[in-house]
């Protein structure tokens, strides 16, 4: 049985041009079971820690470990992350290549080479956890914004990986198509998965995530994140401001009869002060 962090990154330097390090001795635990936020600028280096934790890419120095093995760049090794680690990037156009959404969905497991039962199995439970099954004869080319990433994401979740990181997967997506996405990686986490994702909505990451990563300057912090996404000069240094919510808790302390709700949405704010407009009545709070 694996004990310790399903993923490690231990003093890991990486650079695409030498005098221009990206990340600078980053070390970082994920344990299994988490929901981790990563947050951070553009180009502050959130894609580069994803992809060196999916093996992608290859440490400068240091190293980075998968349920307590040591990440190896060979074939085999590769092959051992990606049946436990899968990386879904923001544009799912990046990943999105066959002719229809039940083959694209199928090409990782067929590279597996499992029987064709096994695979058509996944594909279906991938499908299905998704919301797509309805496409799954669909040309990918004719799905909406919002579908092909689901799809994307459907095809990494066929390959049944302990560790899903998703690189914005919320961003393009309209209000209605967040909450469907959210309550879907829920149900993948109730089923095991460990989820991982970035965004630049601090207020999304302090409603879904237990613990945040802030990567800034090279480095990262990992924490609570109801601390993190409160910590105004910690957030400054990554061109972020604190999450809506830890301010609101804030003031509901200052109130006796309200001391100690903790709303994490302008909706629960708004069911508890009784009102009918949820989002003004955030945004003057929050102002």
């Amino acid at each position: 049985m694996v004990t310790g962090p399903l993923l490690e990154l231990s003093d890991v330097h990486f650079a695409y041009q030498p005098e221009r390090p990206v990340l600078t001795g980053v070390s970082l635990r994920v344990e299994a079971g988490r929901r981790l936020a990563v947050v951070g600028p553009n180009g502050g280096g959130k894609t580069t820690l994803f992809r060196l934790a999916a093996g992608s890419l290859a440490p400068g120095s240091g190293h980075v470990a998968v349920a307590g093995t040591r990440v190896r760049h060979t074939r085999s090794g590769l092959r051992a992350v990606r049946q436990q680690v899968q990386l879904v990037l923001q544009d799912p156009d990046d990943q999105l290549f066959s002719a229809s959404v039940r083959q694209d969905v199928s090409f990782g497991p067929v590279n597996l080479g499992l029987p064709a039962e096994q695979v058509r199995r996944r594909c279906d439970e991938a499908l299905a956890a998704l919301g797509v099954t309805a496409v799954a004869d669909r040309p990918t080319h004719l799905l909406s914004y919002g579908q092909r990433k689901r799809v994307a994401i459907a095809g990494a979740v066929a390959m049944r990986p302990r560790l899903l990181i998703l690189d914005e997967p919320t961003a393009g997506l309209d209000p209605a198509g967040v909450e469907a996405l959210l309550r879907t990686l829920d149900d993948l986490h109730a089923t095991g998965t460990t989820v991982v994702l970035s965004t630049h909505d601090v207020d999304l990451a302090f409603r879904w995530a237990d613990t945040v990563v802030v990567v800034a300057g090279g480095g990262v912090r990992s924490m609570p994140a109801a601390t993190g996404l409160a910590d105004e000069r910690l957030l400054a240094a990554a061109h972020l401001v604190p999450a809506w919510a830890p301010l609101v808790h804030r003031l509901l302390d200052r109130v006796p009869e309200l001391a100690g709700a903790r709303p994490r949405s302008p909706a629960e704010l708004a069911a508890l002060l009784g009102r009918e407009e949820p989002a003004a009545d955030a945004d003057q709070v929050r102002r």
